[in-house]
């Protein structure tokens, strides 16, 4: 089995589409069709199942799948530690990002480890929450931030460290603007938009207390898979959305303010997720420095909260 006839597998699995795959991959459909052919030959079973109308995977894909992601993400790490050795790095810490990671926070974390750890280097990489928790497990990653804590008995430890004020996003020209504080029975009388559950796993479960008094009655415009494309149709007016203030402000699009919801102070948790195992000395180090970097980026805040007490308020 070559790594060619894998990723060409890899394409086709994530199209379910011989002629998207053969477009994305720069090669012609018959000898897309024709590697997978041989693939499946090679392994003595089959990987896809074909009609006229669609293409989907078979049970035996789907670990397939899996297993190529995992080989590729190994191959990368090698890519980049072979690098990471050429240019003088002695160490190295693999991190990995789910569910919209506040990039305010990341970055003075990162620039606290370039300055007290220059030898260290760091490889991030974005994947759903189930895949940095298997990541974990199978020594993929050192480390992961999600907003989805690791579950007991998995061999994983979670620990909470950023925490940011949950926020309904609207369009900067809306009627419920009136209010300082929205009655989350407002939200009920309009359209909402909403992230993917399968993408932001951790941001959709800590949401679901705020939306269980209304789920009967809310409408929901649309199911959006980024922040940023949920911005966009809040701010063309095709509903309302949620969003932790935090990754709001970074975004900062003039089109779109916040305001709370009335008597409610949910926070977005955001976990430090790592293996059960005691940690090396470099990962015990990039751990204090979680911590420093936000208490670090609380004080700005808070300073520039006092400057312009309204500026987060929308007003």
């Amino acid at each position: 089995m070559e790594l060619r006839h894998l990723r060409c597998f890899v394409v086709v699995a994530e199209e379910l589409h011989f002629a998207r795959a053969a477009a994305r991959l720069h090669i012609e459909q018959s000898p897309l069709s024709r590697i997978i052919k041989d693939l499946e030959y090679r392994l003595g079973v089959q990987l896809f199942e074909r009609t006229t109308r669609r293409t989907r995977l078979t049970w035996a894909g789907s670990v397939l799948l899996e297993e190529a992601r995992r080989i590729f993400a190994v191959v990368e790490q090698a890519k980049a530690s072979v690098k990471g050795a050429a240019a003088g790095f002695r160490g190295k810490l693999r991190v990995a990002l789910s569910d919209g990671v506040p990039q305010s926070r990341l970055a003075a974390l990162l620039a606290q480890c370039r300055e007290e750890d220059p030898d260290v280097e760091i490889f991030l990489r974005e994947v759903p929450s189930s895949v940095q928790a298997n990541g974990l497990r199978e020594d993929l990653f050192d480390v992961g931030f999600a907003q989805t804590s690791a579950n007991e008995g998995d061999g994983l430890l979670s620990e909470p460290v950023w925490q940011d004020p949950l926020v309904v996003v609207l369009p900067a020209r809306h009627q419920l603007l009136a209010h300082r504080q929205i009655p989350v029975d407002e939200l009920a009388r309009h359209p909402l938009v909403l992230c993917e559950p399968e993408v932001c796993e951790g941001f959709w479960q800590q949401l679901q207390p705020v939306l269980k008094p209304i789920e009967t009655q809310m409408t929901i415009a649309d199911r959006v898979p980024t922040l940023d494309l949920l911005m966009a149709l809040v701010a063309a007016g095709y509903g309302l959305g949620f969003s932790s203030l935090a990754r709001v402000t970074e975004l900062n699009n003039p089109d779109v303010t916040t305001r709370p919801l009335a008597g409610d102070r949910t926070m977005i948790t955001t976990y430090l997720i790592r293996r059960d195992v005691e940690p090396s000395e470099q990962l015990r180090r990039f751990i204090s420095r979680v911590v420093k970097a936000d208490d670090e980026l609380d004080t700005v805040a808070c300073a520039d909260e006092s400057a312009t007490p309204m500026t987060q308020a929308g007003i």
